[in-house]
């Protein structure tokens, strides 16, 4: 099989000291920069070495939510709570919306309740995923997943598939337009994908892979990685020579390039929130939704984890019901 070689990783200002460096992606400044760039805005908080990375979304009359993406929960959070209210306060926030980057829990739900949160219906990341170990040898790994999806990886490497870094941002953003409408989920403007390239390829942690046959682009996806953690956020593909299974190379080469970018995890970002025996028993079955990439991504033999979910802190109850009632209207 062809080999990417990535570019070394380093992330700049990633050290320990600056309080960036065990966050999730979601809170580095990058990301942030990225979000600026598409409507929100942004604010930081710090108290010594703990940082909060806030974005704030602005609605109609002067209205605003504020929304914490992935941040780490716990004693150093909630010592950041009152500066976060007066930061909702001053940006006229109805609530705060967390997501904490964490797996679900009991104990961190009694906390967060403690705390004046209440469980969300809206949640805007993925709560469920799979997430695959990339510890050990290349064989090792491929031991861990399915045997079709070992044999689909090998058949695309013999049918010609091959696979290179793309820098062809404008026909990527392309595919991932007419892939979302043909399997019908949501994607950003092709801009998105340009700036979220720029933001952190020059810093190594990010790289556009493509699966080509003949010349011809049939499928391609960007992968992030910061710390020890790799995440497969955007893929696309065409309708073209699927039977050579580009796909499946793709993604093994991005967790090649995962593994040499020193990543220990490789996170597939989004499955359907269901518990594994309904998965395993509808997945042939259905179609809506993220069921299909289930079907794709459970052959890599990732962990099924369910994150903490969503959790507003509403500061006006009013606006706020309102817009638990708009956000259900937009999951009909």
């Amino acid at each position: 099989m062809r080999g990417v070689r990535p570019k070394p990783f380093n992330i700049t200002g990633q050290t320990t000291s600056n309080g960036w460096a065990d966050m999730h992606l979601l809170q580095t400044p990058a990301w942030g920069d990225l979000k600026a760039a598409f409507g929100w805005s942004v604010d930081r908080i710090q108290k010594q070495e703990h940082i909060v990375q806030v974005l704030v979304r602005r609605f109609p009359f002067g209205l605003a939510l504020a929304y914490v993406p992935k941040a780490s929960f716990g004693m150093d959070f909630l010592e950041l709570l009152p500066a976060l209210d007066e930061l909702c306060r001053k940006r006229k926030a109805f609530a705060l919306k967390i997501e904490p980057d964490a797996i679900e829990d009991d104990a961190l739900s009694e906390k967060l309740i403690a705390h004046g949160f209440h469980p969300s219906p809206h949640t805007i990341q993925p709560r469920r995923t799979l997430i695959i170990d990339l510890r050990g040898s290349e064989d090792e790994i491929l031991a861990r997943m399915h045997q079709k999806t070992r044999y689909n990886i090998r058949l695309a490497g013999r049918k010609g598939v091959t696979v290179r870094p793309w820098q062809d941002l404008e026909t990527f953003g392309q595919m991932m337009l007419d892939t979302a409408e043909r399997e019908r989920f949501g994607s950003h403007v092709p801009s998105y994908y340009e700036k979220a390239h720029s933001l952190f390829h020059t810093k190594g942690a990010c790289e556009l892979l493509v699966a080509e046959f003949d010349d011809r682009p049939l499928a391609a996806l960007m992968v992030f990685a910061h710390g020890e953690r790799a995440f497969y956020f955007y893929g696309a593909s065409t309708t073209h020579e699927r039977n050579r299974m580009p796909t499946y190379l793709l993604q093994w080469e991005a967790i090649r390039w995962a593994r040499q970018a020193g990543c220990t995890s490789y996170d597939l970002w989004g499955v359907p929130d269901f518990e594994r025996d309904i998965l395993e028993d509808q997945f042939i079955k259905r179609n809506d939704g993220l069921w299909g990439v289930y079907r794709f991504k459970r052959g890599f033999g990732g962990r099924l984890v369910r994150s903490a979910g969503a959790w507003d802190r509403p500061f006006n109850r009013i606006l706020y019901t309102l817009y638990r009632m708009w956000t259900a209207r937009q999951g009909d």
